[in-house]
Parts: C-alpha cells; structure tokens; sequence
C-alpha cells in the first residue's frame, strides 16, 4: 500500500477507549446527583424512564441529533420542569454526568501509540460524540478537537472531515482517518476524499464490496506499527 500520510485524524469512543462503560458510569454519577440534591427528581426518573426520554429527543428534536450535550441539556430540562423542580439546577445536574462521562478508561494501546503517531504526523480528532480531551488528559497529542456539536453537522456529513483537513493545511488525500465505524469513520471519510484506517478491535468482517478501508488493522498499536514503518520506507526512498 503506498500513499502519503501527512495527518491523521481519529474518531474517539469505541476508537480510543470503549464507550459502554464510560456512560455506565456517566449515568450513575447522574443517579447520585439526583438522589443527593433533588430526590423527587431522581425517583419519577429512574435510568430506564430517562432511556425513554432519550427516544423523545429523536422523535422531537432532530435538529439536536448532532449535539450530545444539547440532548442531554434538553433531556435535564424536561425531567425537572416535569418534577415541578428549578431548572437552574440543570447545570450542576449535567456537570455531575458529563465529568464522569470524561472519566474514560483507555484501551490498553492507546496512549503509546498516539505518542508514537503524534511524532510523525499532526493528530486531530473528529467525533460525532461530546468527550473532552482536555479533561481526559490527551489534548497535548492533538493538534485540535472537532466535533460534531461545533461544526454544526455529523458524520458521515463530508463536510465534518473536510473542515478537518482544512484546519490541518492538509488536503484530504493526504489525510488518513482512522476509527471502529464502518459508515461513520470509514465510508463517510472515504467519500469526502480521506485515506481510512479500519480499527476492528473485535476481528469482524468487512462487509462492503463497493468500497474497502485502505488500512484495517486491530488495534492503534499495529497503525503505529506500520506508520513507523511506511514513514522509514518514505525516507529511504527519498
């Protein structure tokens, strides 16, 4: 495979670290806030009727299908307006969720081999979730986060990857887009004219013949491996 490489961009939960867990605990940590500070709240809206809601965001709200925090904002507000409770309370509410939300555990593989690739090649990321890297602790490895909240629109939309590489001073064929989701990270970066990297931590097969990723590897640590080697190669033959 020989193409050039001049910045890498990466999708973020189920990429760098798993994200069932992360809101697990996201949700738990709303539990406490709730039974802690309003206890009415917290028992007309256990975590199986807040799942409820959260379809109702779907069906109500389109125009917040991009914007995780928005829903979950609006999600808050509904549930203590309907409590009789102070809405002014839904900043705290959503501060207790959002901090544990960012309390991710990565994939063993992860840090090292951003370190490696931050090295080489400018990282950035492109996400249609809401994790903050700052509080996470990886921002010094990435140039900058875009997310689907701040361009307005998510993947697979091109214009969300295109606004990317246009940050990085890249064009697109130079940049490789690297994640777990077939249409999202894959097909959507390939479209808008992006090199892609597969990550398929769990050994599935592709299942497209239209288009295929240019890179599938199973984890971030054999994408280091090979940028390592496919950037020495590079050299050489210069």
């Amino acid at each position: 495979m020989t193409f050039r490489i001049r910045a890498i961009t990466l999708d973020l939960d189920d990429t760098l670290w798993p994200i069932a867990p992360a809101i697990d605990r996201a949700e738990a940590a709303l539990d406490a806030w709730l039974a802690a500070n309003v206890p009415h709240v917290a028992s007309q809206w256990p975590l199986h009727v807040r799942q409820r809601l959260r379809l109702q965001v779907d069906a109500e709200r389109p125009d917040m299908a991009h914007d995780m925090t928005a829903q979950r904002q609006w999600m808050l507000e509904r549930m203590f307006v309907e409590a009789g409770e102070d809405p002014a309370l839904v900043h705290d509410a959503f501060e207790a969720y959002f901090a544990a939300r960012c309390e991710v555990e990565h994939y063993p593989d992860t840090v090292d081999a951003l370190e490696r690739m931050a090295a080489h090649v400018p990282l950035a990321s492109v996400s249609n979730g809401n994790a903050c890297l700052t509080r996470i602790g990886l921002m010094p490895l990435f140039r900058f986060q875009l997310g689907a909240r701040e361009h307005g629109a998510a993947k697979p939309t091109p214009s969300i990857y295109l606004e990317a590489c246009e940050r990085l001073g890249v064009a697109p064929h130079d940049v490789l887009h690297v994640g777990d989701d077939i249409e999202l990270d894959v097909v959507g970066a390939a479209r808008a004219g992006l090199r892609t990297c597969w990550i398929d931590r769990r050994g599935e097969h592709w299942p497209r013949r239209d288009l295929q990723p240019d890179l599938h590897f199973p984890d971030l640590a054999a994408l280091a491996d090979w940028l390592d080697a496919h950037l020495a190669t590079e050299h050489h033959a210069a």
